[in-house]
């Protein structure tokens, strides 16, 4: 039994790896995140930076975290500050906590690893800043708090968009319901809603699901076949 079943087993190709790699690409916005959090965590506890490092994570948030005022002054005439335009993408990289800063690391990961190997590299790349600059947009046009944004969330929404547009596909190609395509964002979005009627809401939520709209629209152009399959597949209902 255990000779047959042996047998069966796949021989190993000499120098692959026997784990998927993730998307250098993902890998390096993992890094970015994990390595931001690491200075500002190092600093906030006193080990890195010296007295003034206590302050680190607040100063960035100040410089660089987004908010209605930024999309204010963009819409006022200021679009040649790159200060105010840098804050639609920067705001990704900044979290509140080791806490946060984990677990979107660990969604980008594995979002990214999934959506990387359906779109290529650079389509997700494209993706996570579409779906960031939409989140921040959905916040500033539609969150009335002045509590700041920061957070890579919108981005991995927008990942969970991607991912929702190829499952679609995938459920198409098979004759599914492609309705359940959207199991996993309308679960994330019960979630929320728990939590916010527990603990009180967080405007969030806001560009979380700018982001995502943006990734999924971002998806139908980036995805193989892009506008052209969309519109064959449009027709063809």
């Amino acid at each position: 039994m255990a000779r047959s079943f042996q047998k069966r087993l796949p021989e190993p190709v000499p120098g692959e790896s026997p784990v998927n790699p993730v998307p250098a690409v993902i890998l390096a916005l993992f890094l970015a995140i994990a390595g931001i959090e690491a200075i500002l965590s190092l600093g906030g506890m006193g080990l890195a930076g010296g007295p003034a490092a206590v302050g680190w994570r607040v100063g960035l948030l100040e410089r660089f975290a987004f908010s209605p005022a930024v999309l204010e002054q963009v819409l006022q005439g200021h679009w040649g500050d790159m200060s105010l335009l840098l804050r639609f993408v920067s705001y990704a990289f900044l979290h509140g906590s080791v806490t946060h800063a984990l677990f979107a690391g660990a969604l980008l990961l594995a979002l990214g690893k999934f959506v990387g190997e359906e779109m290529g590299q650079g389509a997700t790349l494209a993706v996570f800043i579409a779906a960031t600059i939409g989140g921040a947009l959905a916040f500033g046009a539609f969150a009335v708090d002045t509590q700041p944004l920061f957070g890579s969330y919108p981005g991995i929404y927008g990942l969970i968009g991607a991912f929702t547009y190829l499952l679609w596909l995938r459920l198409g190609r098979t004759g599914e319901n492609r309705l359940k395509a959207f199991r996993l964002i309308g679960g994330l979005l019960a979630v929320q809603l728990l939590f916010g009627a527990l603990f009180g809401a967080n405007p969030q939520w806001i560009a979380d699901i700018g982001g995502f709209v943006a990734g999924l629209a971002a998806a139908t152009v980036f995805a193989p076949g892009g506008w052209a399959a969309l519109r064959q597949r449009l027709r063809a209902r």
